[in-house]
């Protein structure tokens, strides 16, 4: 066999050098992909931040029941820390009463298995008692026939066994009955702890609401006039406003074309509502002094689950002053949607969500305040959800 050449030096370098392209180029677009999602994430915290340095220079720079809207934010994060442990406990109670629900399940079937086991015996018994007095020995005795005597002798035999089977079997079985019973009983006990947990969760949540209640019952008489109402809500609006702004491009990988999924601008008039409740009061209908409403105030009671309208991403999750808890999703194509009054949010920002998935709570609005404020804008600008939504 001959030699092979020795690569010559200029060859070696190009190998080489391809070797290296060859690697550079392979992960590239992984790379690029990667290095993309980590800034979009970095500009999502930068603006974040920023947006919460104007929330705070939007609420000091309001002297007008500064203590009392601080209270009553106070109030409401403490209200949602709460509920959300109560809702946790909820869950882990449901989760609980699902394996007892199992293992009641299984203890009936093989107690519905061990019936037939007792039958089975009962018959094996009921036929030992016929041949009682056929001991072994008369057996023996009274038969002529060996072939005949030693098929008795067989069945003899074999009717102990299976006697001695069943009951060793039956002993076992209330063994693991016991075992199931044991279970049982374990859960049990854990579905009242947590009960009990939940009964003190839910008595220091009623009491928070009281408070908050009255909070708000104190600011309303602070504002009672029509003049300070008007003041309120301007500066509500404006507020709201300058929050949407710096919204702008918080979520820039919120993507333009949505790929298989449908955006808002295609299913308009078919969007589902956030929940299910008379509109209360409609987009441009008047308020207060020449102001209109800019979105719907949906009747529902406290507790009732909010969902979001359609796919995006959750670009605000907080407190804002007018507003309680707030939660903005963006849906890219210029669309938001917005779900004010809530009492707890369920998701923070930067989640994705999914048409219909559930994101907050309703909370307590007494009056005729009492629902989700919801708000659906276009370029920044409210539109009327009527055209939208399918009611």
């Amino acid at each position: 066999m001959a030699r092979s050449e020795p690569l010559k030096p200029v060859a070696v370098t190009f190998i080489v050098l391809g070797a290296l392209l060859l690697d550079a180029a392979m992960p590239a677009e992984a790379r690029a992909e990667t290095l993309e999602k980590e800034q979009a994430e970095a500009r999502l915290s930068e603006v974040n931040r920023n947006i919460n340095a104007l929330r705070n220079q939007l609420e000091s720079s309001r002297a007008d029941q500064y203590k009392e809207q601080l209270q009553l934010k106070e109030l409401d994060l403490a209200i949602q820390d709460a509920s959300l442990k109560y809702r946790k406990l909820a869950q882990q109670r449901d989760a609980y009463a699902a394996e007892l629900a199992d293992l009641e399940h299984q203890r009936e079937d093989y107690l519905a298995s061990l019936g037939n086991r007792l039958d089975q015996l009962a018959e094996q018994i009921n036929a030992a008692y016929r041949t009682a007095g056929q001991t072994r020995l008369k057996l023996v005795l009274n038969q002529d026939n060996p072939e005949k005597l030693s098929r008795m002798l067989s069945y003899y035999d074999y009717m102990n066994r299976a006697q001695v089977d069943k009951i060793s079997g039956l002993k076992e079985a209330l063994t693991t009955l016991d075992g199931m019973q044991q279970s049982i009983d374990r859960e049990l006990q854990r579905i009242e702890n947590v009960q009990t947990e939940q009964q003190a969760v839910l008595d220091e949540l009623t009491k928070q609401r009281e408070n908050r209640n009255t909070l708000v019952a104190q600011l309303s008489r602070q504002i009672s006039s029509e003049e300070s109402r008007l003041a309120e809500l301007q500066q509500n609006q404006r507020d709201l406003e300058a929050l949407l702004e710096r919204l702008n491009d918080v979520l820039a990988d919120i993507p333009q074309d949505l790929g298989s999924r449908s955006g808002i601008a295609a299913q308009k008039g078919r969007i589902p509502m956030p929940v299910k409740g008379p509109v209360r009061h409609a987009y441009g209908q008047p308020r207060v002094g020449g102001l209109r409403w800019q979105g719907w105030l949906i009747g529902v009671d406290r507790g009732s689950e909010v969902s979001a309208v359609a796919y995006g991403r959750i670009a605000f999750a907080d407190w804002l002053r007018g507003y309680g808890l707030l939660l903005i999703i963006d849906h890219g194509q210029g669309y938001l949607s917005l779900y004010g009054h809530n009492e707890s949010l369920l998701q923070d920002v930067g989640s994705w969500v999914e048409p219909g998935q559930v994101i907050g709570v309703v909370g307590e609005n007494p009056g005729s305040g009492q629902g989700l404020y919801f708000e659906l804008r276009k370029n920044g600008k409210a539109v009327d959800p009527a055209a939208w939504l399918a009611r």
